[in-house]
């Protein structure tokens, strides 16, 4: 069974512990509710060394998911970022996947969790491609779950919150189990959301379609980053409701996300998607991105923040 690239440190409640030191209490709050808040932001090897992707807007989701679920985080932005930077410093991490995480530990355990501490750890490990090893070149084949994605005013889709992901772990189970990569949920209103842990873009007739946060869908900072480089690009970003029928007949479909960066998909419910391939609008994006991550291309708009 595969297992968590391990790193020297986790920084934890303050301070860096060894790895396998990070231990909960098995009767804290978050074990039993759900109840944790995190981040998942990736850091690039660039000509300059580590730099982290738009580091200061996960750490701002961070605060709003929080504040959303009334959690009083017990460190500051700026203690945060530096707990962060001196996590993949201690690593020596080149580039790394960085996990801060919130949930409230142990104290009372009940539903109300107001008497239970919150606690804090950032920890970063060597992440490669999400999908596959040639997922970003070659695409994946996807999905309709069976599974939507929560309602509005149920579980609150711009949280990013562990609860919110056992409807996740739902949608990519059951595409595994039938031979898929991913699936893609469809919101209350039969209309498209998102796959179980990226955002989806379409292009047609050489313009881009991404649905809105009414979708249910999580407010990526990948996705606001292609929007802004698909501007630079001239090219017309449509954010409006998609119907499902609207996938088939794309020319192109492509997922975004931190972990899965920005991904071509080539079928849907084995309906080849335009060629079947990496389409070019895909892979225009795709070499304006990695140019800025790898630090090939001008930081533009200021997004990389060098370790």
């Amino acid at each position: 069974m595969a297992t968590l690239p391990e790193a020297k440190y986790i920084w934890f409640n303050g301070k860096l512990i060894p790895w396998h030191d990070a231990k909960i209490h098995v009767l804290s709050h978050v074990v039993h509710y759900g109840t944790s808040f995190f981040e998942g932001m990736r850091c690039y090897e660039t000509r300059r060394g580590p730099a982290i992707f738009r580091l200061g807007e996960h750490i701002e989701r961070l605060y709003e998911s929080c504040k959303i679920y009334r959690v009083e985080i017990p460190y500051s932005r700026e203690q945060i970022r530096t707990a962060i930077l001196e996590t993949v410093r201690a690593n020596e991490l080149r580039s790394c996947y960085v996990r801060p995480v919130v949930y409230r530990g142990y104290g009372l355990l009940k539903v109300d969790p107001f008497g239970c501490p919150v606690e804090v750890a950032v920890a970063a490990w060597h992440w490669g491609d999400y999908l596959g090893d040639s997922a970003l070149k070659d695409g994946v084949d996807v999905c309709i779950s069976s599974w939507n994605r929560p309602a509005p005013n149920t579980h609150p889709t711009l949280a990013k919150v562990g609860g919110n992901y056992m409807n996740a772990q739902l949608i990519r189970m059951e595409a595994i189990v039938n031979g898929y990569k991913e699936g893609i949920a469809l919101n209350v209103d039969g209309l498209v959301s998102e796959g179980s842990g990226e955002n989806i873009f379409i292009a047609k007739n050489g313009e881009l379609y991404t649905n809105t946060f009414s979708a249910s869908i999580l407010g990526g900072i990948t996705r606001n980053s292609i929007i802004k480089l698909a501007q630079d690009l001239g090219l017309t970003v449509r954010e409006q409701d998609i119907p499902r029928e609207m996938l088939y007949i794309a020319d192109e479909v492509f997922f975004v996300g931190s972990a899965v960066e920005i991904t071509p998909v080539r079928s849907i419910d084995r309906i080849p998607i335009g060629s079947g391939t990496r389409g070019p609008i895909t892979a225009q994006l795709q070499e304006r991105f990695f140019g800025i991550t790898t630090g090939e291309s001008d930081d533009v708009h200021g997004w990389l923040t060098h370790v």
